[in-house]
């Protein structure tokens, strides 16, 4: 692949060329050459878009298909070149699917279907088999056939004695371990976060305790074993408290947030609209508040999409009902920058890589080409025909979103929209 990119401003602190507006010569998929006014003798293929930025290519941590077995909700191949459309050139692939992804050939299998794209896919293999929480799954088989870590996706280990034995038996290979962090018995059959808007709207709540209670006790259990844990999606301020003391006392661990627990609040939900049920469910601004303020002190690691498609038969349907999800690629770079510099989003959005085992690229001569394509400065009403995803079913339709995406260089192949 040869490309010459034309006017771009580079945007990685990590880059000798960092907020230089620049031209990027990439030849057999790798950056050969960067500098104003790069001539193009050998007609290569040349990109020019509307006030171009370029970053090292943006990872998500958390992202589902549904392939195999959820083929109506997204399969792997539309769902790489949504992630791909969307800037990401590397997303770690949830066991979110039927059968459950459990076993050295369920990884394979998976891996397979993701080759020769532009976003590569990382997958995260079941923590016990069948996400059921009874028996840990082939953890160490699943590591060798590709597995960047192991998790029972949204759905809570009950059994701490389970974790225990996982993050000490994953220790011996320097496997990941992550723990959905919700206490059944405390959230019950809760939908929406336990708060005046649930008892107004007379929806069952799920308070932010449940969250709490399950991460103080993973941290518990990751002090005693000294593993290797990482903690996803958190949402309430409580959570961010008890991680930064936990990392205060140099315990292994990372955690996540999802886009929509830190742009959108429980206040959404006076329609009813299914959109909007999630899990963890939307909190409150002071939750969203001090979830930005861990992600500005580095107490939280990373930002995911949480991307996940659900058809409309489950999403149309009375709100208590509904199945929980939110597509959120297209969305994500948009929605980050209502609340970040653009800076501040590039930066979260390529963190992450090293706790999942992926390499890291800068943009610099000689490195490989694994970049991020956008315009930081354009707003638009973020609407269905922004959306590649099969399913439709994005907590942001209708919201104004500020930064359009064009498309990803990666593996040796161009993505624009």
């Amino acid at each position: 692949m040869n490309v010459l990119i034309k006017s771009a401003t580079i945007v990685d602190s990590k880059s000798e060329f960092h907020n230089e507006t620049v031209d990027i010569l990439i030849e057999k998929g790798r950056i050969s050459k960067i500098s104003k006014g790069i001539s193009n003798p050998d007609n290569y293929k040349e990109i020019k878009l509307d006030n171009l930025h370029v970053s090292q290519g943006w990872f998500d941590s958390s992202v589902s298909f549904g392939e195999p077995g959820y083929e109506e909700r997204e399969t792997i191949e539309n769902g790489l070149k949504t992630a791909a459309e969307s800037g990401f050139t590397a997303i770690a692939l949830n066991a979110n699917s039927n059968p459950v992804i459990d076993s050295f050939a369920d990884i394979t299998l998976v891996r397979a279907k993701a080759q020769n794209k532009a976003t590569s896919l990382y997958p995260i293999g079941a923590l016990t088999k069948a996400s059921n929480s009874t028996d840990l799954a082939e953890l160490f088989d699943m590591k060798n056939a590709g597995a960047v870590a192991f998790y029972d996706y949204q759905k809570p280990i009950s059994n701490p004695n389970l974790l225990k034995i996982a993050l000490q038996y994953a220790s011996n290979f320097d496997g990941l371990v992550l723990s959905f962090p919700q206490e059944s018995k405390i959230s019950g059959l809760g939908v929406v976060n336990e708060n005046i808007n649930s008892t107004r709207l007379g929806l069952k709540g799920n308070p932010g305790l449940a969250e709490e209670l399950q991460v103080a006790r993973d941290l518990f259990l990751l002090e005693y074993t000294e593993g290797k844990l990482h903690i996803p999606t958190i949402s309430t301020a409580k959570s961010v408290e008890l991680i930064r003391e936990a990392k205060a006392k140099k315990l292994n661990v990372t955690c996540s947030v999802a886009v929509h627990n830190l742009v959108l609040t429980d206040d959404s939900l006076e329609g009813f609209d299914t959109r909007y049920k999630v899990l963890p469910p939307l909190r409150t601004q002071s939750d969203c508040d001090a979830l930005i303020e861990g992600l500005k002190d580095g107490t939280i690691d990373m930002v995911t999409s949480d991307h996940n498609p659900i058809d409309i038969e489950h999403k149309k349907v009375e709100f208590d009902h509904a199945k929980y999800g939110s597509i959120g690629l297209e969305s994500a770079f948009g929605a980050l920058q209502t609340v970040f510099t653009t800076k501040k989003a590039i930066s979260i959005l390529t963190n992450g890589k090293s706790r999942f085992g992926i390499s890291e690229t800068t943009v610099n001569i000689g490195e490989a080409a694994n970049l991020s394509l956008f315009n930081p400065d354009s707003k638009f009403q973020f609407s269905k025909e922004n959306i590649t995803s099969k399913s439709k079913n994005s907590a942001f339709l209708g919201m104004e979103l500020k930064g359009n995406v064009y498309g990803v260089i990666a593996n040796n192949k161009v993505v624009i929209k």
